[in-house]
């Protein structure tokens, strides 16, 4: 089934996630392959918004390990507890960074990136344990706000919802 990601960069932000919610329900709808969920879902995100890079770090053990991803080389492993990701893996919770250098031990998988979000994935049930993360860097200082954390926690849910 081909799907569209291409979405008008004249629409605002908010419209463009409205409009992108439902094409990614349809788009993994019935898909239980994490990986294939997981890399579609990488690259829509870069289509429909243009993101310097996206992609996901499952939990492997105590760390993060890459998973399907948009954009420049990463890195492979991020222990918990390090960078964005690593802190919001180990917390369980989103973290908008407006400065990666101004987080406290950030991991500089690109000198490029220049702030970043990133929401956890958890698995469903009574435990939610953190699954992995969705990470986005942008290449302009303060580029995410609350809008990309609330619609990013709604997709996360949703490939949670999904895949585990």
């Amino acid at each position: 089934m081909e799907q569209s990601f291409d979405l008008s960069p004249e629409l605002a932000k908010q419209a463009r996630y409205e409009a992108f919610l439902p094409r990614l329900a349809a788009l993994i709808e019935g898909i239980d392959d994490e990986v294939a969920v997981l890399a579609n879902t990488a690259a829509a995100l870069r289509e429909a918004f243009g993101f310097f890079w996206v992609g996901f770090y499952r939990a492997e053990g105590g760390d993060l390990r890459l998973g399907p991803f948009q954009g420049t080389v990463a890195c492979y492993r991020i222990r918990k507890g390090r960078g964005v990701c690593g802190t919001a893996f180990a917390e369980g919770r989103s973290i908008v960074a407006p400065d990666v250098e101004l987080f406290p031990g950030h991991i500089a998988c690109s000198s490029l990136s220049r702030s970043e979000i990133v929401v956890p994935l958890f698995s469903t049930g009574s435990d939610r344990t953190v699954r992995g993360v969705l990470d986005i860097d942008s290449d302009r200082p303060a580029a995410f706000d609350e809008t990309d954390r609330c619609w990013l926690e709604r997709i996360a849910a949703l490939i949670s919802e999904t895949i585990y």
